[in-house]
């Protein structure tokens, strides 16, 4: 049996997997709750998180190649805190959250020296502290994994963190609006993504990019650059209203 055919079949069954937790997580009401589930059987062995790939994501490598640190930063649906340990190496002060706890404990034990503050924290309802208080937010993936009312929440919760004169770097599968949206990861039309217009934020860029990925093959991408101006403060954070 060729091994890469065998490693191929348990990355197809660990997102059947996802999706099946995700699916009857969101329709029992429960638009988050199938992460902690997930990342829960992981930690007994009994699963695998498609997405964790134990190194940080190749994109957001390169889209802050040459970026300099010295301000605060934020990353969202941080998983087991790759992509976190990298943003801080960069020089950031770097908060971390998950709305899984083992998701968040597993973080700390793999980087039990780390800078990052890893925080058990749910995207749809953050701390209100968090309103403009970070000059980058990185959203890798986050929002894609959820849908109706939760996704909407999640734009305009992501946007809140940014801090006047602040940045926001978004890395999401990309579809034109008449696609079909195919199974969870439900990938971001170009209005969705223009969204964060809604809520004070101005596109730097988006970038519409195919890309061959290892597990995933040629794949669309947005990359999106984002920010807020001096005279646009945020939106305080409000529970349960975007």
């Amino acid at each position: 049996m060729n091994p890469d055919d065998s490693g191929g079949r348990r990355l197809d069954a660990s997102r059947a997997f996802a999706r099946r937790l995700a699916a009857d997580s969101i329709a029992s009401g429960d638009d988050t709750g199938w992460f902690e589930t997930l990342y829960a059987a992981a930690a007994h062995g009994t699963a695998t998180v498609p997405w964790a790939d134990l190194a940080p994501n190749q994109h957001l490598v390169s889209a802050l190649a040459g970026a300099r640190g010295g301000g605060r930063a934020i990353v969202t649906g941080c998983g087991l805190g790759d992509d976190a340990e990298h943003v801080a190496s960069l020089g950031f002060a770097t908060v971390a959250f998950d709305v899984s706890p083992t998701a968040v404990d597993a973080a700390r034990r793999r980087f039990p020296c780390s800078a990052v503050e890893y925080v058990t924290a749910d995207l749809l309802s953050p701390p209100r502290s968090w309103a403009g208080a970070f000059d980058l937010v990185v959203e890798v993936f986050t929002v894609q994994v959820l849908t109706g009312a939760a996704r909407r929440t999640a734009f305009a919760r992501i946007a809140q963190l940014v801090a006047p004169g602040g940045r926001l770097l978004v890395i999401a599968g990309a579809r034109d609006e008449h696609d079909d949206p195919g199974t969870m990861p439900w990938p971001l039309t170009r209005a969705e993504i223009e969204s964060f217009r809604e809520y004070g934020l101005s596109d730097q860029s988006i970038a519409d990019v195919l890309y061959e990925e290892e597990d995933w093959g040629l794949v669309r991408r947005w990359l999106a650059w984002f920010t807020r101006t001096e005279a646009s403060p945020p939106a305080p954070i409000r529970p349960g209203k975007a």
